[in-house]
């Protein structure tokens, strides 16, 4: 068998070096990612064989007191998870790093207590780090683990924490403004829950942006980020405001939705209902999700980087992991207007 220059097994560095690749490529070829070429796997194969390297995954993590596992924790009910573009596209981003190295993925859904179910858990040696996405009020308890922590989302409260985020409040604005621009004036909106933070802050950039040009901010319902709650308060707003057939006039003429997916529960109340989008009320979304587009009419809607945002905590929390000093503890994303034919 090859030896390093002390005298010990061969590494990964030198399968790389030998092989004229990266270390993180060895990484992918030795843990079975479809994403690199036939030609570079029998690079890596050769090299492997040649120097007789043998990934000891367990050795290696008894080494350094590491499990090489990874937790993506959702306090969240496991049918708004799996529901959900949104997660999709996040895990999509975690895992495309993750490929990238040799950690893999455990996931977490914690609906009932979560705080009771992964703090034992996270103290156990069974994983290195934690993401932690869709928390709400109270989860951050979380901050207390014995491994690194990051956040998708600011977490409340003003915790101190490893963050990658978007500017809420602001991408909440652009949403609203732009229905301010194009003349409408009784403009509603569907918020997220109130116990988490991106619910808060998206409520407060639509009353900022209605405030500023003295519109009336209190067209307001609560959702839960689910179709079906949007669609019951979508239904609660018109039955308050007016919605044309019962003598009143109509009550609003626009809705700020905070996600696409409760747009996607607005749009079918206002198709019940014989209101139609744009002419009667015109709809600005929130993702730029693939439920964007499932839509009778496409969604304008606020586009976060949702795959960017996953790729980015996980690079950091295993910078983290890693020993990195040098990790922000702050990450805000831009986000941008998407215009379809909704508004």
């Amino acid at each position: 068998m090859a030896k390093d220059a002390s005298g010990g097994a061969p590494t990964l560095e030198m399968v790389a070096r030998r092989a004229g690749v990266s270390r993180a490529t060895v990484s992918r070829v030795v843990n079975g990612s479809p994403k690199v070429s036939p030609e570079v796997v029998s690079a890596v194969n050769a090299a492997v064989a040649e120097l007789r390297y043998v990934p000891n995954r367990a050795a290696r993590s008894l080494a350094r007191r590491s499990s090489s596992a990874i937790a993506l924790i959702v306090p969240e009910d496991v049918t708004v998870f799996f529901g959900d573009p949104y997660f999709a596209s996040v895990v999509q981003g975690i895992m495309d790093r993750i490929d990238d190295s040799e950690y893999v993925l455990n996931l977490l859904v914690a609906s009932a207590d979560p705080q009771r179910k992964t703090r034992g858990y996270l103290e156990s040696g069974v994983v290195d780090g934690a993401i932690v996405i869709s928390h709400h009020a109270g989860d951050e308890l979380f901050e207390h683990a014995t491994v690194p922590l990051v956040y998708g989302g600011r977490p409340s409260a003003g915790i101190d924490a490893y963050v990658v985020d978007v500017d809420n409040v602001e991408a909440a604005v652009s949403g609203t403004e732009h229905l301010i621009a194009i003349g409408r004036r009784r403009i509603g909106t569907i918020s997220g829950p109130l116990d988490m933070p991106a619910g808060i802050d998206r409520l407060e950039g639509f009353r900022r942006a209605v405030g500023a040009a003295g519109l009336p901010d209190d067209l307001v319902e609560t959702g839960d980020f689910t179709a079906e709650g949007a669609a019951a308060a979508t239904r609660r707003l018109l039955d308050r405001v007016g919605d044309g057939r019962d003598g009143r006039p109509l009550g609003v003429d626009a809705l700020f939705v905070a996600s696409d997916l409760m747009a996607t529960g607005a749009l079918a109340v206002l198709a019940e209902r014989g209101l139609r989008v744009p002419e009667d009320i015109a709809i600005v979304g929130f993702d730029d999700s693939p439920a964007a587009l499932r839509t009778g009419v496409p969604l304008t809607t606020v586009a976060q980087p949702s795959a960017e945002q996953g790729r980015l905590m996980a690079e950091l929390l295993i910078r983290l992991i890693e020993g990195d000093e040098t990790v922000p503890k702050q990450t805000i994303l831009p986000t941008r207007l998407v215009l379809r034919e909704s508004a």
